[in-house]
């Protein structure tokens, strides 16, 4: 089985967030960027894969050249070969447009990516590429089990899980659940020399324009003053005549 795992680089959840150029840009200076945490998930599910079934993991991102340590962080991980397509990734289309081609290029069985990054929360590039490629689709993954070329998954969904069988190719939105944290992987030393010897190619992007463009941001409103009540029946008092949520 080929496995191919979508890493989105993007800030630690710790990090300040600013922006430039009159809040039409992010501002990256000072900022720590790591794998995005649902991606990790998937990351770990497919190296339960390839540890158990002995299957072949490659992991690929669209970036500038800037997301080259998120990748070798992936391939110390234990992934086998890093792919990143040289080129911004400026909205959830075009970035679904160069990872349908390096899946169709590569042949891949399986596609484990993030229901969404972090950063943008979109939510749209598993679905878009699922239909670029022409492979089924899970999204909100929360266990994926593979048998041949039939998988079974369950997903989150409101107020339960959902079980569905299906077959590969497939690609899924995995998440929280996909792998308990506790079995999320640090690279250790040997990792981090292997890597320096896995793959890492750089592919030049397909023709794919833009269909959103961000116009602005804004940071959420600061949060207004506390105030601190000492008895019962002030705070009931408030939450109903001022609050007005009871």
């Amino acid at each position: 089985m080929k496995i191919l795992v979508c890493i989105s680089h993007v800030p630690d959840t710790t990090s300040k967030i600013n922006f430039t150029e009159g809040d039409t840009k992010f501002d990256t200076n000072g900022v720590q960027f790591v794998i995005n945490p649902n991606d990790e998930f998937g990351l770990t599910r497919a190296m339960w894969f390839k540890e158990k079934q002995g299957a072949t993991v490659h992991v690929v991102n669209v970036g500038g050249p800037e997301t080259e340590p998120t990748l070798r962080k992936a391939l110390a991980i234990g992934a086998d070969e890093a792919i990143r397509v040289n080129t911004a990734a400026t909205d959830g289309y075009s970035v679904a447009k160069q990872l349908a081609n390096v899946v169709k290029e590569g042949s891949y069985d399986l596609v484990i990516a993030g229901r969404e990054s972090i950063d943008y929360n979109g939510g749209m590039v598993p679905g878009m590429l699922a239909k670029l490629t022409g492979a089924n689709f899970v999204n909100t993954c929360i266990n994926l089990d593979i048998n041949g070329d039939k998988a079974t998954a369950i997903r989150e969904i409101d107020g339960g899980k959902e079980t569905v069988s299906t077959s590969l190719p497939l690609v899924i939105g995995g998440q929280k659940g996909l792998v308990e944290e506790s079995d999320l992987r640090i690279p250790n030393m040997r990792g981090i020399m292997q890597a320096r010897s896995k793959p890492l190619n750089v592919k030049e992007p397909v023709d794919a324009s833009a269909e959103t463009q961000v116009k602005s941001f804004e940071k959420p409103a600061p949060k207004g003053a506390v105030k601190l009540v000492d008895n019962v029946d002030t705070l009931i008092d408030l939450l109903h005549n001022e609050a007005k949520v009871i």
